[in-house]
């Protein structure tokens, strides 16, 4: 056996065996997900929703997909309570106001509530995405690790 046949079967056993390690780590990164967006039992109004997001009516939020529909949802009510105006825009105006004005106080409150909701689903989001990723590539590594067992039994 040649030292390249030695090394492809090396190198092709390692990613077969990584290759689902990541798979499994991906679904179950998926599954921390939804067990996590489950448990905070969020779901979509069944009506009155914008046209994009009128799929997810009466929808409960379990994947990162909804999550993200479901801070444009915040987003927009957001903007619409603010005038458009970010938190920080709000902070600004309530430090300049002196902090007396109530009604800038429970706007800035409003704002700052629902960026961190937003904030908290986008990140559900983005770890959904990564999962996909990971699931991916593990794929990809394990396809690569039977090619190369292929080619060292060709070449051996």
């Amino acid at each position: 056996m040649s030292m390249i046949t030695v090394l492809l079967t090396a190198a092709g056993v390692v990613l077969l065996a990584a290759g689902p390690v990541m798979v499994a780590q991906g679904l179950l990164g998926r599954h921390n997900v939804t067990r996590e967006l489950t448990h905070q039992k969020i779901a979509f109004p069944p009506g009155g929703l914008p046209a994009p997001l009128a799929r997810y009516a009466d929808a409960p939020v379990r994947t990162g997909i909804q999550a993200r529909a479901y801070s444009d949802l915040i987003a927009g009510h957001v903007a619409k309570a603010t005038g458009g105006r970010t938190y920080a825009e709000i902070a600004q105006e309530c430090m300049t106001a002196g902090r007396d004005d109530e009604r800038l106080e429970r706007l800035r409150q409003t704002a700052f509530m629902g960026q961190t909701l937003r904030g908290a689903l986008l990140g559900a989001y983005q770890a959904w995405q990564v999962t996909a990723l990971v699931i991916g590539l593990g794929a990809l590594v394990a396809l690569v690790g039977l090619v190369f067992l292929a080619l060292a039994a060709h070449l051996g």
